[in-house]
């Protein structure tokens, strides 16, 4: 049976004999599987630092353009899989959406076996990634029909939030992964990493590589032990979400949490490099990248069950104001005059990362209370389509400033504003007394 013929998760009979085991696992499968898309979506993040150190000569812009790439596709893709759970159901896109990735995850693996490899053709690859981060907007719209109001804070915080954890997963493995030859004669002749003059073999193709099996094993579970729910609508219908000036509000609001947190976790390592990578016994970026996200996609877990708990306005509120001191603080250690101020420039950037997180959490709450089910659904895919073009806008807002300036801090001012803004706007419609809409 694709589809269920009968789903009331609201209904408490119904919940504890049939709905809570049918939720708990789709959310058990469709969580593994998101962790993979934020991993294969922010692989060029891992792989940019070191191209230019096996043979690419690609300059400092080109470097941010290539990080941000997958933000760009992926931003677009969440637009089309907003309306897509409701049309084809959770099953077949999910498994659709988790085999599709096996593509650029090959292309990407073979291109950089090639130093001769045209930049034009790493920039479609990288657009291809965007694949992972699109069919986040499929993930969440399902995940709220499956779970009771109630649950819906804690659901969509541990799927997000350990999806998330993907980010944090593949800047983690990818050093230790490409430094050794774990596929054997399947993944191909080794590159060459040169370094301050020395010279080593390394195998960057493993970076995606690895994800390949992983994905085709996913893709089959998926197919075989998922479910879709009896929620239809066309796409003309979903279209009444715009209607309503609370999709606008959230939207700019998951912008300020999950677009910090995918912005900065595509360009840490670059602004590791950048800033520090100049002096003597410089920090490897890849040492330190994945901290950021890691800690991001923690908090987000553990900020589920507070938001149910005190609302999820309350939690978004201390993520804006967390996010407006420490967008300013981090400006006093981005023109270093040497790795001694590193540490407070990797707190600052932690602390961006905590509060985005928490921040990612509260507002998935929120949206649920502020709308019907199926609008619900809609509204929680298209705030995460318009938040994913973060990596896309920070890696080229970045780049530019960097490029232009030596330092990113001009781009830390403007985007403190946008923090500014919106926990204003958080505050009057959502949390102050007598607002709006109480959540």
């Amino acid at each position: 049976m694709k589809t269920l013929e009968r789903w009331e998760p609201e209904n408490p009979e119904f919940w504890e004999t049939t709905g809570k085991r049918v939720a708990w696992r789709t959310l058990i499968i469709t969580t593994a599987t998101l962790t993979l898309s934020f991993a294969t979506w922010f692989a060029m993040s891992a792989i940019v630092v070191r191209l230019p150190h096996i043979g690419f000569a690609f300059s400092q812009r080109q470097l941010f353009w290539l990080a941000a790439m997958p933000g760009l596709a992926g931003g677009t893709l969440r637009i089309v899989h907003t309306f897509l759970i409701p049309i084809y159901g959770t099953r077949n896109v999910i498994t659709a959406a988790t085999l599709i990735k096996v593509l650029p995850c090959v292309g990407i693996g073979l291109a950089v076996m090639n130093p001769e490899t045209p930049f034009w053709l790493f920039l479609v690859l990288a657009l291809l990634l965007g694949l992972g981060g699109g069919d986040f907007s499929s993930f969440m719209p399902s995940t709220s029909l499956f779970f009771p109001k109630r649950l819906q804070g804690t659901a969509l915080g541990l799927q997000a939030g350990i999806g998330n954890f993907g980010v944090s997963l593949t800047q983690f493995v990818t050093p230790w992964i490409i430094g050794v030859s774990v596929l054997g004669v399947l993944g191909g002749e080794p590159q060459t990493f040169s370094k301050d003059g020395v010279s080593k073999p390394i195998w960057v193709q493993n970076a995606t590589f690895w994800y390949v099996p992983l994905l085709i094993a996913l893709g089959l579970i998926a197919w075989f032990y998922l479910r879709s729910v009896p929620v239809k609508a066309s796409f003309t219908q979903q279209l009444d979400i715009f209607k309503n000036k609370h999709t606008w509000l959230m939207t700019s609001l998951y912008i300020m949490t999950f677009g910090s947190f995918s912005g900065f976790s595509a360009t840490f390592p670059l602004l590791i490099a950048k800033l520090y990578g100049g002096f003597e016994n410089a920090p490897d970026p890849l040492v330190f990248a994945f901290v950021g996200p890691l800690i991001g996609s923690l908090v987000r877990v553990l900020a589920g069950p507070p938001s149910d708990k005190w609302g999820g306005a309350v939690i978004t509120q201390v993520s804006g104001v967390g996010l407006l001191v420490c967008s300013i603080a981090v400006t006093f250690f981005t023109r270093p005059d040497s790795t001694a101020e590193f540490p407070f420039f990797v707190v600052c950037m932690a602390g961006l990362f905590f509060f985005s997180g928490i921040g990612n959490a509260s507002t998935f709450r929120q949206i649920p209370m502020i709308f019907e089910p199926r609008q619900a659904g809609g509204v929680l895919g298209w705030t995460a389509a318009i938040a994913a073009y973060g990596p896309f806008v920070f890696g080229v807002c970045l780049g530019e400033v960097v490029t232009r300036t030596g330092s990113p801090n001009a781009f830390f001012y403007v985007i403190a504003v946008f923090y500014a803004i919106n926990t204003a706007v958080n505050w009057w419609f959502y949390r102050r007394k007598g607002c709006e809409k109480p959540c």
